[in-house]
Protein backbone atom coordinates (compact mmCIF):
# COMPACT_ATOMS: atom_id res chain seq x y z
CA UNK A 1 0.00 0.00 0.00
CA UNK A 2 2.82 2.67 -0.17
CA UNK A 3 2.30 4.71 -3.33
CA UNK A 4 3.98 3.28 -6.74
CA UNK A 5 4.73 4.09 -9.81
CA UNK A 6 1.49 1.51 -10.81
CA UNK A 7 -1.10 0.85 -8.44
CA UNK A 8 0.07 -2.81 -7.27
CA UNK A 9 3.00 -3.90 -9.13
CA UNK A 10 5.24 -3.11 -5.72
CA UNK A 11 7.93 -0.96 -7.59
CA UNK A 12 9.97 1.78 -5.06
CA UNK A 13 7.48 3.80 -3.79
CA UNK A 14 7.39 7.63 -5.69
CA UNK A 15 7.59 10.67 -3.69
CA UNK A 16 4.02 12.99 -3.34
CA UNK A 17 3.77 15.71 -6.43
CA UNK A 18 3.18 19.10 -5.30
CA UNK A 19 0.27 20.93 -6.36
CA UNK A 20 0.74 22.48 -9.40
CA UNK A 21 4.66 23.12 -9.73
CA UNK A 22 5.75 19.11 -11.32
CA UNK A 23 7.91 19.04 -8.47
CA UNK A 24 8.44 15.94 -6.18
CA UNK A 25 8.81 16.72 -2.87
CA UNK A 26 9.53 14.42 -0.02
CA UNK A 27 7.30 14.76 2.85
CA UNK A 28 9.25 16.63 5.27
CA UNK A 29 11.76 14.72 7.87
CA UNK A 30 11.86 17.44 9.57
CA UNK A 31 9.60 19.64 11.64
CA UNK A 32 9.76 23.65 12.07
CA UNK A 33 6.63 25.39 14.44
CA UNK A 34 3.90 25.22 11.99
CA UNK A 35 0.72 27.67 12.16
CA UNK A 36 -2.07 26.86 13.89
CA UNK A 37 -4.88 24.48 11.77
CA UNK A 38 -6.86 26.69 9.76
CA UNK A 39 -10.37 27.95 10.92
CA UNK A 40 -13.44 25.21 9.52
CA UNK A 41 -14.52 25.80 5.68
CA UNK A 42 -16.16 22.55 5.71
CA UNK A 43 -19.92 21.38 6.89
CA UNK A 44 -21.13 19.99 9.53
CA UNK A 45 -24.43 19.01 8.51
CA UNK A 46 -24.32 15.42 8.21
CA UNK A 47 -26.81 15.16 5.34
CA UNK A 48 -24.02 17.21 3.03
CA UNK A 49 -21.83 14.71 3.50
CA UNK A 50 -24.14 11.47 3.48
CA UNK A 51 -25.29 12.64 -0.21
CA UNK A 52 -22.05 13.58 -0.91
CA UNK A 53 -20.96 10.05 -0.16
CA UNK A 54 -23.74 8.15 -2.09
CA UNK A 55 -23.21 10.11 -5.10
CA UNK A 56 -19.77 9.39 -4.97
CA UNK A 57 -20.65 6.03 -4.88
CA UNK A 58 -22.63 5.84 -7.54
CA UNK A 59 -20.47 7.32 -9.93
CA UNK A 60 -17.92 4.83 -9.29
CA UNK A 61 -20.61 2.32 -9.72
CA UNK A 62 -21.24 3.31 -13.33
CA UNK A 63 -17.67 3.90 -14.15
CA UNK A 64 -15.62 1.23 -12.64
CA UNK A 65 -17.71 -1.08 -11.42
CA UNK A 66 -17.54 -4.92 -13.79
CA UNK A 67 -20.94 -5.87 -12.59
CA UNK A 68 -22.40 -9.55 -12.35
CA UNK A 69 -20.56 -10.20 -15.77
CA UNK A 70 -16.93 -9.33 -14.46
CA UNK A 71 -17.43 -11.04 -11.34
CA UNK A 72 -18.37 -8.16 -9.44
CA UNK A 73 -15.04 -7.21 -9.51
CA UNK A 74 -13.48 -3.29 -10.21
CA UNK A 75 -11.54 -2.36 -13.10
CA UNK A 76 -8.06 -0.23 -11.91
CA UNK A 77 -8.89 3.24 -13.68
CA UNK A 78 -11.30 4.30 -16.72
CA UNK A 79 -8.57 3.31 -19.07
CA UNK A 80 -10.21 0.12 -20.29
CA UNK A 81 -7.90 -0.42 -23.31
CA UNK A 82 -4.79 -0.91 -21.36
CA UNK A 83 -3.62 -3.06 -18.17
CA UNK A 84 -5.11 -5.53 -16.56
CA UNK A 85 -9.22 -6.52 -17.05
CA UNK A 86 -9.47 -6.22 -13.11
CA UNK A 87 -8.18 -3.93 -10.52
CA UNK A 88 -5.38 -4.98 -7.75
CA UNK A 89 -6.53 -6.20 -4.29
CA UNK A 90 -5.66 -2.90 -2.83
CA UNK A 91 -8.29 -1.24 -5.45
CA UNK A 92 -10.97 -3.79 -4.42
CA UNK A 93 -10.25 -3.65 -0.73
CA UNK A 94 -10.95 0.16 -0.52
CA UNK A 95 -13.38 -0.25 -2.40
CA UNK A 96 -15.10 -2.91 -0.83
CA UNK A 97 -14.33 -0.56 2.62
CA UNK A 98 -16.12 2.18 0.85
CA UNK A 99 -19.23 -0.20 0.37
CA UNK A 100 -19.19 -0.94 4.18
CA UNK A 101 -18.65 2.72 5.04
CA UNK A 102 -21.97 3.75 3.43
CA UNK A 103 -23.86 0.56 4.91
CA UNK A 104 -22.92 2.78 8.40
CA UNK A 105 -24.91 5.69 6.77
CA UNK A 106 -27.63 6.65 9.52
CA UNK A 107 -31.30 5.75 7.94
CA UNK A 108 -29.89 4.90 3.91
CA UNK A 109 -27.13 2.31 5.15
CA UNK A 110 -29.26 -0.74 5.47
CA UNK A 111 -29.91 0.00 1.26
CA UNK A 112 -26.54 -0.86 1.00
CA UNK A 113 -25.76 -4.06 3.39
CA UNK A 114 -26.16 -6.56 0.27
CA UNK A 115 -23.96 -4.84 -1.97
CA UNK A 116 -21.28 -4.82 1.31
CA UNK A 117 -21.91 -8.37 1.65
CA UNK A 118 -21.29 -9.39 -1.62
CA UNK A 119 -17.90 -7.26 -1.83
CA UNK A 120 -16.82 -9.00 1.22
CA UNK A 121 -17.54 -12.43 -0.47
CA UNK A 122 -15.59 -11.08 -3.33
CA UNK A 123 -12.14 -11.03 -1.39
CA UNK A 124 -12.64 -15.00 -2.01
CA UNK A 125 -11.63 -14.28 -5.73
CA UNK A 126 -8.01 -12.63 -4.58
CA UNK A 127 -7.30 -15.88 -1.93
CA UNK A 128 -5.08 -18.52 -2.94
CA UNK A 129 -2.61 -21.23 -0.90
CA UNK A 130 0.51 -21.14 -1.90
CA UNK A 131 2.91 -24.23 -2.24
CA UNK A 132 4.08 -24.94 1.34
CA UNK A 133 0.82 -24.74 2.50
CA UNK A 134 0.85 -20.88 3.02
CA UNK A 135 -2.68 -19.19 2.66
CA UNK A 136 -3.10 -15.34 2.05
CA UNK A 137 -4.87 -13.09 -0.11
CA UNK A 138 -2.95 -12.33 -3.35
CA UNK A 139 -2.07 -8.77 -4.59
CA UNK A 140 -4.07 -9.96 -8.22
CA UNK A 141 -6.53 -12.39 -8.59
CA UNK A 142 -5.22 -16.12 -8.79
CA UNK A 143 -6.17 -18.21 -11.64
CA UNK A 144 -9.31 -18.32 -12.93
CA UNK A 145 -9.27 -15.05 -13.34
CA UNK A 146 -5.90 -13.86 -13.30
CA UNK A 147 -1.88 -14.52 -13.10
CA UNK A 148 -2.23 -14.25 -9.14
CA UNK A 149 0.40 -12.24 -7.52
CA UNK A 150 2.56 -11.90 -4.10
CA UNK A 151 0.93 -12.08 -0.66
CA UNK A 152 1.23 -8.63 0.89
CA UNK A 153 1.05 -8.38 4.39
CA UNK A 154 -0.27 -4.62 4.10
CA UNK A 155 -3.25 -6.26 1.91
CA UNK A 156 -3.97 -8.66 4.46
CA UNK A 157 -3.79 -6.30 6.96
CA UNK A 158 -6.91 -4.16 5.30
CA UNK A 159 -9.02 -7.38 4.40
CA UNK A 160 -8.76 -8.09 7.92
CA UNK A 161 -10.21 -4.98 9.26
CA UNK A 162 -12.93 -4.95 6.36
CA UNK A 163 -13.81 -8.76 7.84
CA UNK A 164 -14.06 -6.95 10.91
CA UNK A 165 -16.22 -3.85 9.94
CA UNK A 166 -18.70 -6.82 8.48
CA UNK A 167 -18.63 -8.62 11.26
CA UNK A 168 -19.22 -5.60 13.71
CA UNK A 169 -22.30 -4.26 11.28
CA UNK A 170 -23.45 -7.89 11.33
CA UNK A 171 -23.14 -9.51 14.75
CA UNK A 172 -21.77 -12.78 11.90
CA UNK A 173 -19.33 -14.70 13.44
CA UNK A 174 -18.02 -15.94 10.26
CA UNK A 175 -16.25 -12.39 9.19
CA UNK A 176 -15.06 -12.50 12.56
CA UNK A 177 -13.21 -15.98 11.53
CA UNK A 178 -12.00 -14.46 8.56
CA UNK A 179 -10.34 -11.21 10.26
CA UNK A 180 -8.42 -13.88 12.62
CA UNK A 181 -7.41 -15.99 9.91
CA UNK A 182 -6.29 -12.60 8.03
CA UNK A 183 -4.62 -11.99 11.01
CA UNK A 184 -2.59 -15.39 10.98
CA UNK A 185 -1.59 -14.94 7.27
CA UNK A 186 -0.09 -11.48 8.59
CA UNK A 187 1.70 -12.35 11.64
CA UNK A 188 3.79 -14.75 9.54
CA UNK A 189 5.40 -11.69 8.43
CA UNK A 190 7.00 -10.69 11.93
CA UNK A 191 11.16 -10.77 10.88
CA UNK A 192 12.67 -12.80 13.33
CA UNK A 193 16.58 -12.39 12.01
CA UNK A 194 18.26 -10.97 15.32
CA UNK A 195 21.24 -9.64 13.79
CA UNK A 196 19.23 -6.68 12.05
CA UNK A 197 18.98 -3.07 13.18
CA UNK A 198 16.31 -2.49 15.16
CA UNK A 199 14.74 -6.40 15.14
CA UNK A 200 11.41 -7.44 14.50
CA UNK A 201 8.49 -5.31 12.83
CA UNK A 202 6.71 -6.91 9.96
CA UNK A 203 7.74 -7.84 6.54
CA UNK A 204 6.35 -6.27 3.56
CA UNK A 205 5.96 -9.12 1.38
CA UNK A 206 5.72 -12.94 2.01
CA UNK A 207 9.17 -13.71 -0.20
CA UNK A 208 12.00 -14.71 0.81
CA UNK A 209 13.72 -11.56 -1.32
CA UNK A 210 12.42 -9.06 1.14
CA UNK A 211 14.22 -6.43 2.59
CA UNK A 212 11.76 -4.17 3.80
CA UNK A 213 9.65 -3.77 7.34
CA UNK A 214 7.24 -1.34 7.18
CA UNK A 215 5.85 1.34 9.35
CA UNK A 216 2.29 0.55 7.24
CA UNK A 217 1.85 -3.00 7.60
CA UNK A 218 2.95 -3.29 11.16
CA UNK A 219 1.09 -0.27 12.27
CA UNK A 220 -2.04 -1.92 10.28
CA UNK A 221 -1.31 -5.89 11.98
CA UNK A 222 -2.01 -3.81 15.53
CA UNK A 223 -4.79 -2.28 14.78
CA UNK A 224 -6.00 -5.12 13.59
CA UNK A 225 -4.72 -7.30 16.52
CA UNK A 226 -6.17 -4.55 18.41
CA UNK A 227 -9.76 -4.83 17.21
CA UNK A 228 -9.30 -8.96 17.82
CA UNK A 229 -8.25 -8.37 21.31
CA UNK A 230 -11.28 -6.24 21.98
CA UNK A 231 -13.19 -8.49 20.93
CA UNK A 232 -11.95 -11.99 22.00
CA UNK A 233 -9.83 -11.50 24.99
CA UNK A 234 -7.75 -13.47 23.54
CA UNK A 235 -4.84 -12.66 25.41
CA UNK A 236 -2.53 -13.85 22.01
CA UNK A 237 -3.71 -10.62 20.00
CA UNK A 238 -2.79 -8.13 23.01
CA UNK A 239 0.70 -9.39 22.96
CA UNK A 240 0.63 -9.09 19.09
CA UNK A 241 -0.83 -5.59 19.38
CA UNK A 242 1.40 -4.30 21.69
CA UNK A 243 4.57 -5.86 20.34
CA UNK A 244 3.84 -3.95 16.84
CA UNK A 245 2.86 -0.97 18.18
CA UNK A 246 5.98 -1.03 20.56
CA UNK A 247 8.19 -1.61 17.15
CA UNK A 248 6.94 0.87 15.37
CA UNK A 249 7.49 3.83 18.12
CA UNK A 250 10.44 2.37 18.73
CA UNK A 251 11.93 1.65 15.34
CA UNK A 252 10.10 4.05 13.03
CA UNK A 253 8.65 7.48 15.33
CA UNK A 254 9.91 10.35 14.41
CA UNK A 255 8.26 12.38 16.77
CA UNK A 256 4.56 12.42 18.13
CA UNK A 257 2.27 10.89 15.22
CA UNK A 258 4.57 10.97 12.53
CA UNK A 259 6.66 7.38 11.40
CA UNK A 260 9.29 7.02 8.86
CA UNK A 261 8.28 4.45 6.46
CA UNK A 262 10.24 1.92 6.35
CA UNK A 263 13.31 -0.16 7.90
CA UNK A 264 15.22 -1.63 5.47
CA UNK A 265 17.54 -4.93 6.26
CA UNK A 266 20.82 -2.78 4.88
CA UNK A 267 20.47 -0.87 7.89
CA UNK A 268 19.03 2.41 6.33
CA UNK A 269 15.74 4.38 6.31
CA UNK A 270 13.15 5.39 4.48
CA UNK A 271 12.34 8.67 5.72
CA UNK A 272 9.25 9.24 4.14
CA UNK A 273 5.91 10.05 6.01
CA UNK A 274 2.51 8.99 5.05
CA UNK A 275 -0.58 9.98 6.68
CA UNK A 276 -2.10 6.58 6.97
CA UNK A 277 0.97 5.66 9.12
CA UNK A 278 -0.54 8.04 11.84
CA UNK A 279 -3.63 7.41 11.53
CA UNK A 280 -2.94 3.32 12.27
CA UNK A 281 -1.24 4.31 15.72
CA UNK A 282 -3.30 6.53 16.47
CA UNK A 283 -6.35 3.77 15.95
CA UNK A 284 -4.56 1.00 17.50
CA UNK A 285 -3.64 3.29 20.91
CA UNK A 286 -7.26 4.46 20.65
CA UNK A 287 -8.69 0.32 20.39
CA UNK A 288 -5.92 -0.67 23.06
CA UNK A 289 -7.27 2.03 25.63
CA UNK A 290 -10.70 0.68 25.72
CA UNK A 291 -9.53 -2.91 25.20
CA UNK A 292 -7.32 -2.43 29.04
CA UNK A 293 -8.70 0.64 30.43
CA UNK A 294 -5.33 2.03 30.30
CA UNK A 295 -5.01 5.81 30.41
CA UNK A 296 -1.08 5.84 28.60
CA UNK A 297 -2.97 4.46 25.28
CA UNK A 298 -5.17 7.50 25.36
CA UNK A 299 -2.67 9.65 26.66
CA UNK A 300 -0.14 8.83 23.73
CA UNK A 301 -3.39 8.45 21.04
CA UNK A 302 -4.01 11.97 21.74
CA UNK A 303 -0.25 13.26 21.71
CA UNK A 304 -0.08 11.74 18.68
CA UNK A 305 -2.96 13.25 16.88
CA UNK A 306 -2.41 16.34 18.04
CA UNK A 307 1.30 16.14 16.89
CA UNK A 308 0.42 15.06 13.40
CA UNK A 309 -2.24 17.36 12.81
CA UNK A 310 0.05 20.09 13.70
CA UNK A 311 2.20 18.95 11.24
CA UNK A 312 -0.36 17.42 8.05
CA UNK A 313 -2.41 20.47 8.37
CA UNK A 314 0.65 23.35 7.59
CA UNK A 315 1.54 24.43 4.50
CA UNK A 316 -0.72 22.08 2.22
CA UNK A 317 0.71 19.11 3.10
CA UNK A 318 -2.72 16.74 3.48
CA UNK A 319 -3.63 18.29 -0.02
CA UNK A 320 -0.26 16.76 -1.35
CA UNK A 321 -0.92 13.35 0.14
CA UNK A 322 -2.44 10.69 -1.48
CA UNK A 323 -6.15 11.16 -0.78
CA UNK A 324 -6.63 6.90 0.07
CA UNK A 325 -3.74 7.53 2.79
CA UNK A 326 -5.93 10.66 4.06
CA UNK A 327 -8.79 8.61 4.26
CA UNK A 328 -6.88 6.09 6.93
CA UNK A 329 -5.87 9.22 8.96
CA UNK A 330 -9.15 10.92 9.10
CA UNK A 331 -11.40 8.02 9.91
CA UNK A 332 -9.00 7.15 12.64
CA UNK A 333 -9.04 10.41 13.95
CA UNK A 334 -12.73 10.09 14.52
CA UNK A 335 -12.46 6.84 16.37
CA UNK A 336 -10.12 8.85 18.38
CA UNK A 337 -13.01 11.32 19.17
CA UNK A 338 -15.39 8.75 19.94
CA UNK A 339 -13.41 8.36 23.04
CA UNK A 340 -11.75 11.76 23.59
CA UNK A 341 -14.01 14.60 21.80
CA UNK A 342 -11.56 17.34 19.94
CA UNK A 343 -13.57 20.00 17.37
CA UNK A 344 -9.77 19.55 15.44
CA UNK A 345 -10.25 16.02 14.26
CA UNK A 346 -13.74 16.50 12.28
CA UNK A 347 -12.43 20.36 11.37
CA UNK A 348 -9.25 19.03 9.57
CA UNK A 349 -11.29 16.08 8.29
CA UNK A 350 -14.02 18.23 6.49
CA UNK A 351 -11.84 20.93 5.50
CA UNK A 352 -9.97 18.57 3.37
CA UNK A 353 -13.23 17.07 2.17
CA UNK A 354 -14.41 20.28 1.16
CA UNK A 355 -11.80 21.63 -0.60
CA UNK A 356 -11.58 18.27 -2.75
CA UNK A 357 -15.30 17.85 -3.18
CA UNK A 358 -14.45 21.75 -4.96
CA UNK A 359 -11.38 21.34 -6.86
CA UNK A 360 -11.12 17.43 -7.59
CA UNK A 361 -14.05 16.43 -9.01
CA UNK A 362 -15.20 16.63 -12.57
CA UNK A 363 -19.10 17.53 -12.02
CA UNK A 364 -20.27 16.12 -15.29
CA UNK A 365 -19.06 12.62 -13.89
CA UNK A 366 -19.24 12.57 -10.44
CA UNK A 367 -15.47 11.21 -10.81
CA UNK A 368 -12.82 12.81 -8.59
CA UNK A 369 -9.16 13.05 -10.67
CA UNK A 370 -5.77 13.91 -8.90
CA UNK A 371 -2.11 13.48 -9.82
CA UNK A 372 -0.34 10.30 -10.46
CA UNK A 373 0.90 10.51 -6.27
CA UNK A 374 -2.73 10.17 -5.92
CA UNK A 375 -2.86 13.40 -4.35
CA UNK A 376 -2.25 17.20 -5.28
CA UNK A 377 -4.40 18.82 -8.11
CA UNK A 378 -6.47 17.11 -10.71
CA UNK A 379 -5.20 15.98 -13.83
CA UNK A 380 -7.83 15.60 -16.05
CA UNK A 381 -5.00 13.70 -18.28
CA UNK A 382 -5.30 10.92 -15.94
CA UNK A 383 -7.83 8.21 -16.19
CA UNK A 384 -10.22 8.24 -12.71
CA UNK A 385 -9.01 5.66 -10.27
CA UNK A 386 -11.03 3.02 -8.51
CA UNK A 387 -8.64 3.77 -5.09
CA UNK A 388 -9.62 7.43 -5.31
CA UNK A 389 -13.40 7.18 -5.78
CA UNK A 390 -13.36 4.87 -2.60
CA UNK A 391 -11.06 6.87 -0.69
CA UNK A 392 -13.58 9.94 -0.89
CA UNK A 393 -16.58 7.80 -0.36
CA UNK A 394 -14.56 6.15 2.94
CA UNK A 395 -14.07 9.70 4.20
CA UNK A 396 -17.64 11.45 2.70
CA UNK A 397 -19.36 8.73 4.48
CA UNK A 398 -17.32 8.65 8.04
CA UNK A 399 -17.88 12.14 8.03
CA UNK A 400 -21.76 11.44 7.69
CA UNK A 401 -21.86 8.72 10.53
CA UNK A 402 -23.79 9.36 13.59
CA UNK A 403 -21.18 10.83 16.33
CA UNK A 404 -22.58 7.40 18.53
CA UNK A 405 -20.93 5.27 15.84
CA UNK A 406 -18.09 6.41 15.44
CA UNK A 407 -16.44 4.07 17.73
CA UNK A 408 -17.15 1.01 15.09
CA UNK A 409 -14.60 2.66 12.60
CA UNK A 410 -12.23 0.29 11.50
Amino acid sequence: MMPTTRSRNHTVPVLAVAAGVGALVLVGTTIGAPPAPAAAVGSSDASVWQARASATYDAMQDNLYTGAAGHGLYRENTDTGTGNPYSYLWEYREATQATLDLQGLPGVGPAYTASAAARVDGFDHYHAVAPGGRPGYESYLPAPLGTGGDVYYDDNDVVGLSFFSEFQATGDSTYLDQARAAFDVVSRGWDTDRSLTCPGGLDWIDRPDNTVRAANVTGLGAQLAAHLYEETKDQAYLQWSTKLYDWNNRCLRQTAGLYQNSRNDDGTVDPTLWTYNSGAMIATATILYRATNDPKYLTQAAQAARGSLAYWTADDRLQQQPAVFNAFYFKDLLLLDSVQHDPAYRTAAENWATATWQDNRDASTGLFSFQPSGGGDPDPARPAATLDQAAMIQVFAALGWSTDRLGEIS
